[in-house]
Order: C-alpha cells, then structure tokens, then sequence
C-alpha cells in the first residue's frame, strides 16, 4: 500500500474513533428515576442469585474486613457463608434468622420479621423490589468505570441509618453497598461474580445446630 493510501486509512481509523467517542459523549445519564427502575427490572426477575461478597466495617473505635458467599433465593431467603472468618453463617430460612460463628457457645435465633440487620433487607432484591419505595430522596451520582451511585435515607430507619448508597451498573446491577448509620459507623459490603438464578442445591437454607451447641431465642431490637 502506497504511503498516500496508508495516510488516507489512518485518517479514516482517527476519524471514525473521533465519532465513536462523540457518540458516546452524547449519550445522556440516566436519572436516579430510570435508573432505580432497571435495579427493579432486574432483580425483580430473577428467582435466585450467587455472588462474591466482602465486607468493612468501620464504627466505634473498630476495624473489621470479612469475605464470602452470598446465596439468595425467593421468597425471602438469604445466607451469608463467610470464608474469612471460615465457619462463620447468618442465614435466613423465610420464618427465622440465625447466627452463628464457628466456636461460639450458643446459636442466636429470632423470627425474621422482627430482624433488624444490616444485612437483612438484601434479600427483598429477590421479592417485588421498588427500590423508590424502599429509599427517600433518592439521588443519583457518577461513579468510576461507568457505574452510578444511588443514595437515600431508608424508609423507617431513621433513627438508626442516615444514608445508604447503592453502586450499581448501567443494566441495574448492584456491585456495591455502604450504609452510613446515625453514630457514623460505615459498613460497606461489594458484590462480585454475579450469578442470576443460579442452581439452589437442598437444603441450602436449612441449618441445623452443632451438636451440644443450645440454640437461644435473641431479643428482638429495642
């Protein structure tokens, strides 16, 4: 290829480069409305769902980093499998949350519906999720690699959450969560490795106790 023909190329490769990028700079950012509508859209379709998990927590002079397996699967029912700290569970079966870590002296129980845990309102992702009636104020913001954040004041946590934040992707994807509580603990839990409705072996939300480990009925909050 002569030299004129291999210019007439590049600048054919520069300028269709320069349109792509043009295009991509026209396209406009969702509002917090349509973008809370694809996070319903596509959970709200699902039955179950597997990810990676890892979480911080940082509050009341503490420092604490845990990882591990997420499983959720309708109708509300969830299992945080830690493999840092190994043996360590939360799971809800659909009529009680239990906890439990690997050594402890008793198993705590309390009926899922008087449950206030951070954790917990995760697994309405699977139920028939309205993320605007679930959050006041919802706001919207950029975030890095093209994701978006979603921020709002959680509806009848008042007193206890300020702020929860939602990193999502485009298609509605939840990649991240960080819950601001009203004494200024952070938690921040990231998602990695999604798995929309994976296989649900049995029995994967059925727990029974270790042997000669009691089960106690904790309190419910306050």
């Amino acid at each position: 290829m002569s030299g004129r023909g291999l210019t007439r190329r590049g600048g054919l490769l520069l300028a269709a480069a320069l349109l792509t990028v043009s295009l991509c700079a026209q396209q406009p950012s969702p509002s917090a409305h349509d973008l809370a509508q694809r996070v319903d859209r596509h959970y709200n379709q699902l039955h179950s769902l597997k990810a990676g998990f890892s979480e911080s927590y940082e509050g009341l002079g503490m420092r604490r980093t845990e990882s591990g397996t997420l499983l959720l699967l309708k109708p509300g029912r969830m299992k945080w499998e830690y493999s840092s700290p190994a043996g360590k569970l939360f799971l809800i079966d659909g009529k009680f949350a239990w906890f439990y870590s690997r050594g402890d002296s008793q198993v705590q129980r309390i009926p899922a519906k008087e449950l206030d845990d951070l954790r917990s309102p995760l697994r309405f992702l699977l139920g028939r999720t309205k993320l605007e009636g679930e959050l006041n104020n919802l706001r919207l913001a950029a975030a890095p690699n093209g994701r978006f954040t979603l921020t709002g004041q959680p509806k009848g946590q008042e007193k206890r959450v300020a702020r929860l934040t939602l990193t999502v992707t485009t298609d509605g994807a939840i990649t991240g969560i960080e819950i601001e509580e009203a004494d200024g603990a952070l938690t921040r839990f990231s998602f990695t490795g999604e798995q929309p409705n994976a296989p649900v072996p049995a029995g994967a939300f059925h727990f029974t106790p270790p042997a000669g480990v009691p089960v106690v009925n904790a309190l419910p909050p306050v």
